[in-house]
């Protein structure tokens, strides 16, 4: 149980750095001591279910962001055959699309929650972070719900810190088993404010980040052609 309190304080500690809030203030807030929450943080000891609730609404998180779930047991592969191969037996996988108003690749990290009897599996995704090892400190971060059906798995997203921004993402043949599939991300953006429509590429596995994969993930001749023949953009 050591390796779990010593995740869960990492995960704390990160989330406090995003709100860029300091130690002293977290131990104002939450009624515990300086030296308390930096032996959280450290995993030194663990901490109680009631401070951890406190602590996800005073940084306004998810209590679920802070849950650490082993390498050997992961939400998908406590079910049966619920999940589409690509999703199969992950608690994690990456996302890339390509922003053309800065000419900058940008990156995301799914983590998988738990499952909803109703809704799918719970999901976090963080968008647009510098490096992997903090990836929950980032540009955006949102939370929604993976829902598989025959030939289409659809992600449903709401900002956490806009929860009036929506987005949502359309991956085809996500039962068909590869390394990496396309997806389509609608959404709303506010740089300017308006609606947009991403190639957007997944992945079971972190990519090189090189020409190449920009490359892919630019529109290109053939996103054109079909654009113009069916009049809409499409994925494939």
């Amino acid at each position: 149980m050591i390796e779990v309190s010593i995740q869960v304080g990492k995960q704390i500690r990160a989330y406090r750095k995003q709100r860029k809030m300091t130690l002293e203030e977290l131990s104002r807030i939450i009624g515990k001591s300086k030296s308390t929450i930096s032996k959280y943080e450290k995993g030194e000891i663990p901490v109680d279910i009631e401070t951890l609730y406190l602590i996800a609404v005073t940084l306004q998180v998810h209590i679920e962001q802070f849950f650490y779930y082993l390498p050997t047991i992961t939400p998908s592969e406590r079910t049966t055959d619920t999940s589409p191969s690509f999703f199969s037996g992950v608690s994690q996988f990456y996302s890339y699309l390509f922003d053309g108003r800065n000419n900058q690749l940008t990156r995301c990290v799914f983590d998988v929650l738990s499952q909803s009897e109703v809704s799918g599996y719970k999901i976090m995704m963080y968008m647009n972070f510098r490096d992997f090892d903090h990836y929950q400190i980032c540009e955006n971060t949102y939370w929604g719900y993976i829902e598989h059906y025959d030939a289409l798995t659809n992600i449903q997203l709401t900002n956490q810190d806009s929860p009036m921004e929506k987005a949502s993402v359309q991956i085809l043949a996500s039962y068909l088993n590869s390394d990496t599939k396309w997806g389509l991300w609608n959404g709303f953006s506010t740089r300017p404010m308006m609606p947009i429509a991403m190639k957007m590429l997944f992945s079971r596995t972190r990519l090189r980040e090189d020409e190449a994969l920009i490359k892919r993930l630019k529109v290109s001749r053939e996103d054109i052609r079909l654009l113009k023949l069916y009049n809409m953009l499409s994925v494939l």
